[in-house]
């Protein structure tokens, strides 16, 4: 009798010390990084990020409706946005070999061209990931999506899209920048580059250059071609093309800079990386009407150096006599 208390008491305790282990192995598991992710957009909508996610489907069609719902839901995380907007919606799918097509109603267009691309990105990078789906195409309102020139955008894949982040925190770096401002008589370009410009790296260089022209030149014989006044809202890069929407103070024309000068200052400061080939100008998001005369703001628009001014010639005083 006495033993067999003994054996209860100590075998009791021999087995809870045998299941601790297993019972913390059981919740390590928790920590495993999952093999899928949600792209979201952040805060300010100006980039995507990418959040860990553990679906609970495991066959193509499952994933597929599981991630069309969670873009369509809002995260739990304050700091994310949605990719689908809540007027957006997906109508219908389908999976033809590695391609899927997504239909959208006709809200889709409401959007603006920034967060439309940020969409289309999260969309096509977060799909891409389940097996046997290698590229996305969209519809809306059952008429091929097309980008501002009226082309086709056609399929996408994870390739399609760059972006630049720039999520290292509280790293200094430099670089040297090629910017673009007036001259004095604000009718050609003046080069200006600037050496050994320090910066976080947690900033992208499309905003460091955004932001060193709104502060001007710092060379004699040139001005800032922007309007005094002018605040940054956003700028992204995805697939080659900087968005830069500004706000509204751009519209306060200072009409002794040329309006060709005030674009390709920032057009061709923009595309001095590598990684931009296009520039497209917005007004709080909005790229209705013109910028003044005949800058259609929905273009999307190139490297054009024909504006740059004269090189000016130095003047050297000839020595008087007794020199």
């Amino acid at each position: 009798m006495r033993f067999s208390k003994i054996y209860e008491k100590y075998g009791l305790l021999l087995a809870f010390l045998l299941i601790i282990p297993f019972a913390l192995w059981g919740c390590g598991e928790e920590d495993v990084e999952s093999a899928y992710h949600i792209e979201y957009l952040n805060k300010e909508k100006s980039r995507i990020v990418e959040v860990a996610y553990e679906p609970k489907e495991a066959d193509t069609d499952g994933l597929i409706r599981e991630f069309l719902r969670v873009l369509s839901s809002d995260s739990d995380n304050v700091e994310y946005r949605k990719p689908i907007p809540n007027d957006v919606e997906v109508t219908s799918y389908s999976l033809d070999g590695v391609l899927l097509t997504l239909h959208f109603d006709s809200d889709y267009t409401s959007m603006t061209p920034v967060e439309e691309v940020l969409c289309r990105a999260a969309i096509v990078r977060t799909m891409t990931q389940i097996e046997g789906v290698d590229c996305v195409s969209f519809f809306v309102a059952d008429t091929p999506l097309k980008d501002s020139k009226g082309n086709i955008v056609g399929s996408m894949n994870q390739e399609s899209f760059i972006e630049n982040p720039g999520e290292q925190i509280n790293s200094i770096q430099n670089t040297t920048l090629t910017l673009y401002f007036a001259n004095e008589a604000g009718d050609g370009l003046v080069k200006e580059v600037r050496e050994d410009v320090h910066y976080s790296s947690n900033i992208s260089l499309e905003k460091l250059i955004m932001e060193q022209l709104l502060e001007g030149p710092t060379e004699e014989g040139a001005k800032s071609a922007i309007p005094t006044g002018t605040r940054l809202m956003t700028v992204t890069v995805v697939d080659g093309v900087c968005y830069v929407s500004l706000d509204e103070t751009f519209r306060n024309h200072d009409y002794k800079v040329n309006e060709a000068i005030v674009i390709y200052s920032i057009v061709n400061s923009l595309t001095e990386l590598p990684s931009i080939n296009r520039v497209q100008i917005s007004i709080n998001g909005d790229t209705s009407g013109v910028y003044r005369d005949s800058f259609q703001l929905e273009d999307m628009y190139e490297r054009n150096l024909d504006y740059m001014a004269p090189p000016t010639e130095k003047v050297t005083e000839e020595p008087t006599e007794g020199e």
